[in-house]
């Protein structure tokens, strides 16, 4: 590439970069609904409804983390679910168990174990060449009856677990005006804050962006692309471990069905927030905000009494692929504008299509 080429693409743009408008509009999304929920819905948006908000998101928030990671590699975890209600069960046995240990000990149990987890699905993945979609739809299923087979039947109840495990959901770090910040959604905020840096500065973070971008020419740079999707893959099951911790402290009795159905939910928070299915682009910030949107709508649906589960689910599966057309939509006419304004800024001739260039008409 020309240097006059290098610095066209070097200068700052016109226009705001795809995942920039994405989480703007997103932010925007989530302010438009309040708005036109607080018609319908009394004392809407209050300091109740935040604090449902900030307590209830934080689960499929860190599963939207781990799985944009994923995702941004050009593969999926559909095995996330399992992780979670496997590792809060585990969580919760040895809480029962050894009833004297706090809460670093059983975070500290909760990710050691996500990450054990999410290290087979990227042995098979990276290593072993099976597809994410099918390695991970078996895990799900193998996760689940090995969690069958080691709970025994038996669930974990609140009352066999120590006093601080369902108070840690509700311990605030700062009140304001009634508006309380929970100490899960600060872990949360702080999760989302570190990947986003990490995927955006750090190196190990640009590569895995590149993997997913054009797999082949990265391996054909020398990027080590086996060992970073099976880091990728470790993460999601690491920060799925620490959902469970959180699944536990919400929860407090784990079934064999603890768990289930997070992992769409994870995907569905991750491609409203602008992460590509197909790899290559997405960010952490914009997983949290779909995540944000998704159970905003759905918290404020439940209070209208006029709509059924069956319409909620509805209508979040609607925005869902709205969500994948629009984003497709924006993506194609951003990069087109990038394209031309490169070209412009280094002198070369526009693309011809059927003797007609590019911006002319048929009746030019």
């Amino acid at each position: 590439m020309t240097t006059d080429a290098s610095a066209a693409i070097a200068r700052p743009r016109r226009f705001p970069q795809p995942d920039r408008i994405k989480e703007i509009s997103l932010l925007g999304m989530i302010a438009f609904s309040m708005i036109v929920f607080s018609f319908f819905i009394d004392e809407y948006p209050g300091a109740r409804f935040f604090d449902r908000l900030t307590t209830s998101v934080v689960i499929v928030a860190i599963l939207a983390v781990g799985q944009s990671i994923v995702i941004i590699t050009r593969n999926v975890d559909l095995s996330v679910g399992s992780i979670v209600g496997f590792t809060a069960y585990l969580t919760g046995d040895f809480l029962a168990t050894f009833g004297s240990a706090g809460p670093i000990a059983a975070i500290g149990i909760a990710i050691v174990a996500g990450a054990v987890l999410g290290s087979i699905n990227g042995a098979l993945v990276a290593f072993g060449g099976v597809p994410a979609i099918i390695a991970t739809l078996g895990t799900l299923a193998v996760f689940r009856t090995a969690m069958g087979l080691y709970a025994g039947g038996i669930d974990i109840t609140v009352d066999r677990l120590p006093d601080w495990v369902l108070e840690f959901n509700q311990r605030s770090v700062l009140t304001i005006g009634g508006f309380d910040l929970t100490l899960i959604f600060v872990i949360t905020i702080a999760v989302v804050a570190f990947f986003q840096w990490f995927l955006a500065r750090v190196r190990g973070g640009r590569r895995l962006y590149a993997i997913g971008s054009n797999p082949d020419a990265a391996s054909q740079a020398g990027l080590p692309a086996a060992r970073l999707i099976f880091l990728a893959f470790l993460t999601s099951g690491a920060l799925a471990g620490l959902a469970g911790f959180m699944y536990l402290t919400r929860v407090g009795t784990i079934s064999a069905a603890a768990g289930a159905g997070l992992e769409l939910r994870s995907v569905a928070a991750a491609v409203v927030g602008g992460v590509s299915i197909l790899g290559g682009s997405g960010t952490v910030l914009g997983a949290f905000l779909g995540a944000l949107l998704l159970d905003e709508l759905r918290l404020s649906l439940i209070r209208l009494p006029a709509i059924s589960e069956f319409w909620i689910e509805a209508a979040l599966g609607a925005l869902i692929l709205v969500a994948v057309v629009l984003d497709a939509t924006l993506r194609k006419r951003l990069n087109s504008r990038w394209a031309a304004e490169v070209r412009r800024s280094i002198g070369e001739p526009a693309p011809v299509t059927q003797g007609i260039p590019e911006g002319g008409s048929a009746d030019a």
